[in-house]
């Protein structure tokens, strides 16, 4: 039954696909593009949990002649989902799937900001034939007391949470008293190492291709994902290149209404959310070592919305408040190095430890360099690619717990084991 459900479910979203792209742009702001991805990723993220949901696998052995021991995964209970609002479609699928293929009830709270969005997730969710009644709930609010109790409650046994560290440490703080399983994706601060030996920088071209592609990193969603690129690490002998094109990049993306499909980004969730940003970028702009590229409110766009347009920085600090805070907008820091011990030394001084990437063609370097790097994710020549199948999660202050894949399970399962003794046969 969980199968059809989540499949039914699936075939519900992609009949109004578009409709729920245009929706989510409408609310989150981001470009329709992505909105349109984000559906497509969600709609094959159910599917894929729903073909998880058949095979939950233990295992058995014999831990002595006779004495078998069964290791079983049973739904952990009633679990919470506090959903955020900068891809709410993929973030509330990664969660809910995986909690309802293993048999989980669940309590789905959605930020404000795109509560419209999840609730029609949610409805296109009721109206499955066999969803049993009570199996799946919505509570919405503008402030935080349903997520304080959500979290608080002795009745909820798991909670997934993906936001801020700071919001992250506090429900861990709360969390304590109940003792309840905790799956938490928090803050990130991502690196893209840059190496003289790829491909991608063995001409002008090519150092402008690779450039884009980071551009375009540093900016998905406004710069408003966890994993998009923040620092950028690039060896001496191709620094001055990269600050350059990366410079045009930036520069070259048009910010405005989502909507039209000519704008590379979209604004920023709400005015609120502009203010802080800009303020962190201003104080970074005053604190730096160069400012490459400015950024700030375009003219010419609709009074009272939130667009701001992507910064650069250089900078040769790692301790810099603007290398080690996220700062959850279109902003990026440039950073120079000189060998693979120093790139791996500036990568790795963060708290965090969610995602970075690596760039170059020597397939040993890249295993290298990727394996030293404290990062749960590790993309090669690539960022921000993100897949149901893949698990995905953080390092130190990153979080705790994995999402996507099958590892999921263990977020929204307690694993049980059964011993006996069977005898032994003379």
């Amino acid at each position: 039954m969980r199968q059809t459900v989540l499949l039914d479910w699936a075939r519900n979203l992609e009949a109004q696909a578009d409709d729920l792209a245009r929706l989510l742009t409408l609310e989150n702001g981001k470009v329709l593009a992505q909105s349109r991805g984000e559906i497509a990723g969600a709609i094959s993220e159910i599917r894929y949990y729903g073909g998880l949901a058949r095979h939950i696998p233990g295992h058995v052995l014999e831990v002595e002649p006779g004495v078998i021991s069964t290791m079983l995964r049973e739904p952990a209970g009633v679990a919470a989902l506090i959903i955020p609002w900068n891809a709410p479609a993929v973030l509330l699928a990664r969660a809910i799937g995986p909690a309802l293929a293993c048999g989980c009830t669940v309590v789905v709270k959605p930020a404000a900001q795109t509560t419209l969005l999840t609730a029609a997730f949610m409805r296109a969710l009721s109206d499955v034939p066999g969803l049993p009644p009570g199996v799946c709930n919505m509570v919405s609010e503008t402030g935080h007391a349903a997520s304080a109790r959500l979290v608080e409650s002795p009745l909820v046994d798991v909670l997934s949470f993906t936001g801020s560290t700071a919001t992250g440490k506090r429900i861990m703080a709360t969390a304590a008293e109940t003792m309840k399983k905790l799956s938490l994706e928090l803050g990130g601060k991502s690196c893209c190492v840059v190496f003289p030996d790829a491909d991608i920088t063995a001409t002008p071209a090519r150092i402008a291709t690779t450039a884009a592609r980071v551009a375009t990193a540093a900016t998905i969603i406004s710069g408003q994902q966890c994993t998009a690129a923040r620092r950028v690490l690039v060896h001496g002998s191709i620094y001055d290149a990269m600050k350059e094109h990366l410079r045009t990049a930036l520069a070259a993306i048009a910010v405005s209404d989502g909507m039209n499909p000519a704008m590379g980004m979209g604004p920023l969730i709400d005015t609120a959310a502009r203010a802080q940003v800009q303020g962190q970028v201003e104080r970074a702009f005053d604190l730096c070592d160069e400012v490459v590229l400015r950024g700030g409110v375009p003219d010419g766009l609709p009074v009272g919305g939130a667009f701001l347009t992507p910064s650069l920085v250089a900078h040769g600090d790692t301790s810099a408040f603007f290398c080690q805070e996220e700062i959850f907008g279109p902003f990026l820091v440039l950073e120079r190095f000189d060998d693979e011990a120093e790139a791996v030394a500036k990568a790795n001084h963060t708290v965090f430890g969610l995602s970075a990437s690596v760039w170059t063609t020597d397939g040993a370097r890249a295993l290298r360099i990727a394996r030293a790097l404290r990062n749960g994710t590790v993309w090669i020549n690539d960022h921000n690619r993100l897949f149901a199948e893949a698990e995905t999660g953080g390092y130190r202050q990153s979080g705790l717990g994995r999402l996507h894949g099958d590892d999921a399970f263990a977020d929204f399962t307690e694993l049980k084991h059964i011993c006996q003794n069977a005898g032994c046969v003379a």
